[in-house]
């Protein structure tokens, strides 16, 4: 393997760095650890090396350059992480993208990122065939993992690519400030945007929030529900745990609240985890499961969450239950990880937390000026995550990126002990009486309920073309309830434990919640089936 100094300060414009080799010396000297486990096999570091280094030599001989992007639709498992870092190892930029998204969503980015290869499960295969065929972009090479059935004509089996290849020796010569990957936005707010991150910026949330908040270390095993191809996935299940040597458990399957529980149990490689990442939504649903694990079942030593700010009620239930304390946190795509949050040091329920080492926040009103105390404004964040821009999207990139500040589209308040609080998204605050309303409060109030599961508040006109604040109520399975007497219970509560003209006018039991596939509530749906039934 090619030497490269091992990185001890921080990457500069001038330092060649490309962060897959970086990972790769980072654990040279611990050849036989595992590294990635998941349902069908594990691969130690060694492995993960050579597999790296072969598939990058690989997809260079397909003709693949140097910033040519390649399409990136896998599940999570071994082989996900070893496409991912080969594309980069050779000057490749990979384009993670959502594994349950449609033939259409993949047509655009296909189009959008004009990639020149895809990288695909096998039984995602069908899906990406598609979007190929639906697409007026052509590629030039389909790789296909564990195929299922047998593959066409312009199709290659990924062990096939890299089987008779000798590991390539030297990695592409990046700099830090190279287009590495790039990351769709979830869309929660409308259509997807290509987020570019460079070389460092994976580097840098390993150290600031990896290593200084989560304090991780080699001996840790890492399991996270979000996903590797989410910014707050990839950070959990490989960029953290590379940066230190520690193993990664990784599953493919949908994270059910029994399916997180099998690996949490040690059924899976008989390893137990040690930190486990993931969100409200999930940690609701494990709570309100009926077999419940117990904590001396489990070897937790801490848990994170982030996607959408966590309900005290539920971190306090999860602590109680488990005697391991939930540290909330804000991240975002275009800040690639979390920049805001509790600490195990320090956790206050109900708070978003404080600003990350290496992180500035900004809160600041509708004409910029900065907000007082316990004043709500808009969230603005330094820091050296920050990603490039928004592939061919010039204005959104200007509205995000303003200069050293990007943007986050959060309503938040500062508290007098520096922690903050989310108030909700920018788009989704309302104003009711003439003064803004923060759903996310309200929801937070709803849900201490001991029958509701998860709810969504949005803004409602009355008869008088006045907005009123609605909520779309889940209960938790298997609750019998006189709908009207809970309906007049809720509005009870937040009566008595919020501002009188917050509570829900407007109250609707549904099975479920429009979501992201982080597990977002997308309000923006819920809004459109009101005015729905309006017109």
């Amino acid at each position: 393997m090619a030497s490269q100094p091992a990185l001890t300060d921080p990457p500069t414009l001038c330092t060649p760095f490309n962060v897959a080799q970086h990972w790769l010396t980072v654990n040279a000297d611990r050849p036989e650890k595992l590294a990635f486990v998941d349902d069908r096999e594990s691969l130690r570091f060694a492995e993960l090396d050579h597999r790296v280094r072969t598939l990058a030599a690989g997809l260079k001989a397909l003709g693949l350059r140097r910033e040519e992007r390649v399409l990136l639709l896998m599940l999570d498992g071994c082989d996900w992480p070893v496409c991912f870092l080969a594309a980069m190892y050779a000057g490749l930029v990979p384009v993670a993208v959502n594994t349950i998204l449609m033939a259409d969503d993949y047509a655009f980015m296909l189009e959008h990122s004009r990639a020149q290869a895809a990288l695909v499960s096998g039984s995602l295969l069908d899906n990406l065939s598609t979007a190929m065929a639906r697409s007026k972009h052509e590629i030039r090479a389909l790789i296909v993992s564990k195929p299922e059935t047998p593959l066409q004509s312009g199709q290659v089996a990924l062990d096939s690519l890299m089987a008779g290849q000798e590991p390539d020796a030297q990695c592409a010569p990046t700099g830090p400030d190279d287009p590495a990957f790039w990351l769709y936005s979830s869309g929660s707010t409308g259509s997807p945007k290509g987020t570019v991150h460079t070389h460092a910026n994976p580097y840098w949330t390993a150290e600031l929030y990896g290593k200084r908040v989560l304090g991780i270390k080699e001996s840790d095993v890492c399991f996270s529900a979000a996903k590797l191809f989410f910014a707050y996935g990839l950070g959990n299940a490989l960029s953290f745990p590379l940066s230190v040597g520690a193993t990664t458990l990784l599953m493919s399957e949908r994270a059910t609240a029994e399916a997180s529980f099998r690996r949490l149990r040690g059924e899976i490689g008989e390893l137990k985890p040690t930190l486990f990442f993931g969100a409200p939504t999930g940690y609701a649903a494990m709570l309100a499961h009926p077999k419940l694990p117990q904590r001396d079942d489990l070897a937790l030593r801490l848990a994170s969450s982030a996607g959408e700010a966590l309900p005290a009620d539920i971190g306090e239930r999860f602590k109680a239950h488990f005697g391991v304390d939930i540290i909330d946190g804000i991240g975002s795509t275009e800040m690639l990880h979390i920049f805001l949050s509790n600490t195990p040091q320090r956790v206050r329920y109900g708070s978003t937390g404080w600003p990350v080492p290496g992180y500035q926040v900004q809160l600041r009103s509708e004409t910029g000026e900065p907000v007082r105390d316990g004043e709500t404004g808009d969230l603005f964040i330094k820091g050296p995550s920050a990603a490039m821009m928004y592939w061919g999207n010039r204005v959104k990139s200007r509205e995000t990126f303003q200069g050293e500040w990007t943007k986050s589209g959060d309503k938040y308040l500062r508290n007098p002990d520096g922690s903050y609080t989310y108030a909700g998204r920018s788009d989704d605050m309302l104003k009711v009486s003439g003064i803004y309303v923060s759903p996310f409060e309200v929801e937070a109030t709803l849900i201490e309920h001991p029958a509701v599961l998860e709810t969504a508040v949005i803004g409602k006109e009355d008869a008088d073309g006045l907005t009123k604040t609605k909520a779309f109520v889940v209960l938790k399975p298997g609750q019998q309830v006189d709908e009207e007497a809970l309906k007049h219970e809720l509005k009870t509560i937040v009566k008595e434990r919020l501002a009188p003209f917050k509570y829900p006018r407007f109250i609707e039991f549904v099975d479920e919640l429009p979501k992201t596939a982080t597990g977002k509530i997308q309000r923006f749906k819920l809004r459109a089936l009101e005015k729905e039934r309006t017109t």
